[in-house]
């Protein structure tokens, strides 16, 4: 899939509150350092992962589920497996009217479940990075997408 610069900045300016599912509490997994990085970025990043219910994760309470979150989110960020991604989408879509962007990570793809969300006027990213694309879109990778040296999952 071909996403717009102009389109991917949108969605990381108008997003404020961001649901990640599947986040991990190990620092050196994916999840955790795209998590804690956005939440670095100014995000309210909402940790959603049931294996973790009940701790804390960069300031926040970590959620065995999306209907556990109060309120509503304008992004779900999915770090699971393309064939669990269904499910998430339909309860996202179920429990959040205001929702804006279903995220799917790098490797994450699901057609029928895209088409859902976008059916009711959700826009969705497939198979991209929201920490890359932030870091990519707002200068902060130099040339040849090498980093700037900042490491940001470092405690």
């Amino acid at each position: 899939m071909t996403y717009s610069d102009s389109m991917l900045k949108d969605i990381l300016t108008r997003t404020r509150r961001i649901a990640v599912v599947g986040v991990s509490m190990n620092p050196v997994r994916p999840s955790y350092y795209v998590a804690r990085y956005l939440s670095l970025k100014g995000f309210e990043v909402i940790p959603v992962n049931p294996g973790h219910a009940g701790a804390t994760l960069f300031g926040q309470q970590v959620r065995a589920g999306l209907a556990e979150i109060p309120g509503g989110v304008d992004m779900v960020d999915i770090f699971r497996r393309s064939d669990a991604v269904p499910p998430i989408v339909a309860e996202a879509l179920d429990l959040f009217p205001d929702l804006q962007t279903i995220w799917m990570q790098i490797g994450v793809e699901h057609a029928d479940a895209a088409a859902q969300a976008e059916a009711r006027g959700v826009t969705v990213i497939q198979n991209r990075c929201p920490k890359i694309e932030y870091q990519r879109l707002f200068g902060e990778l130099r040339m040849g997408g090498f980093a700037t040296g900042v490491i940001s999952s470092k405690l």
